[in-house]
């Protein structure tokens, strides 16, 4: 490590839906934060790091910032405004397909209140032609200050590996936070808790939206080096349970499918997934229940 080694942290700030996850698997080189063309998929800080022989990013995608409707939505509020004041810069993400309305307004009404440096990262530029473009970076560099502004489809991978080079700049001197091999500090079982309900959001679509949480009760090894993972999908009705499993558990099938693949091609290993569906009425409403789930506001640093 030279003595001019920096390290850092940027947070991935903008609306539900700019395509802050994919572009964090893109910067770090594999998938640690689920994707879905839903809004508010993340719901929790997803820690990311990319590091080199120069420096040590550390990423933070954040829950989309957006008018909470009920207290887990609070909570991914909190979540996101917090990463603002910890971060060394600020990556705001936005829409470039998307014409800014309100919700723009209210997220550059926040980042006017940090000293912070920001970069405009333009995302979806393969949805946009080049005048559209420029109107988007007129638009928000007319309202912010950016120390830079870069357009690029975080699905295709275009321009993304040129952002580390402007973010570096940005982080202070000192030796790494994490291991060089290290690209995330999630848990295994949130990470699979993740890739399940990323699997459930595919598979029902606009049916069960939003009112879904996952929580891996048990991963533990099994002979023939399989790896045993107990999970429970949390729904708020009787009729989501029944949308879930579909009929004669089809749906619940493609589900675990899914997401025992996505798992085996993360851990390297093979997986015998149990998933249960369970129902915890009104559990976005109650801080208990939300507790419970993993999205405990007492633990927000």
């Amino acid at each position: 490590m030279t003595a001019d080694y920096v390290s850092g942290f940027a947070g991935l700030i903008g609306r539900p839906n700019a395509g802050k996850s994919t572009l964090l698997n893109r910067l770090v080189g594999r998938k640690i934060a689920i994707m879905s063309d839903k809004p508010q998929t993340t719901r929790n800080k997803i820690l990311g790091v990319l590091t080199t022989d120069s420096y040590q990013i550390v990423f933070l995608d954040t829950p989309g910032i957006h008018k909470p409707q009920h207290q887990l939505g609070e909570y991914m509020v909190a979540v996101a405004r917090n990463t603002l004041a910890e971060v060394d810069v600020i990556l705001y993400v936005v829409d470039a397909a998307v014409s800014p309305g309100a919700g723009e307004e209210y997220i550059i009404a926040q980042l006017k209140e940090v000293a912070t440096p920001k970069i405009l990262i333009l995302n979806k530029i393969d949805l946009v032609d080049a005048a559209t473009l420029a109107q988007r970076e007129e638009f928000f560099r007319a309202r912010l200050d950016f120390k830079a502004v870069q357009a690029v489809s975080a699905l295709a991978g275009t321009n993304v590996a040129d952002l580390p080079e402007l973010i570096s700049p940005f982080l202070p001197p000192g030796p790494q936070y994490y291991p060089p091999e290290m690209v995330t500090d999630q848990p295994e079982k949130f990470v699979m808790a993740e890739l399940i309900r990323e699997q459930v959001l595919r598979v029902t679509r606009e049916e069960v939206p939003h009112a879904v949480a996952v929580v891996v009760e048990e991963i533990a090894g099994r002979p023939n080096d399989y790896l045993y993972v107990d999970a429970v999908i949390y729904v708020e009705r009787d009729s989501q349970k029944g949308i879930i499993i579909g009929q004669g558990g089809q749906r619940l099938k493609e589900i675990g499918t899914g997401a025992r693949r996505e798992m085996e091609a993360l851990l390297g290993s093979k997986i015998f997934l149990n998933l249960r569906v369970r129902v915890k009425k009104n559990w976005r409403q109650q801080e208990l229940a939300l507790r419970q789930l993993g999205y405990d506001r007492r633990l927000i640093q």
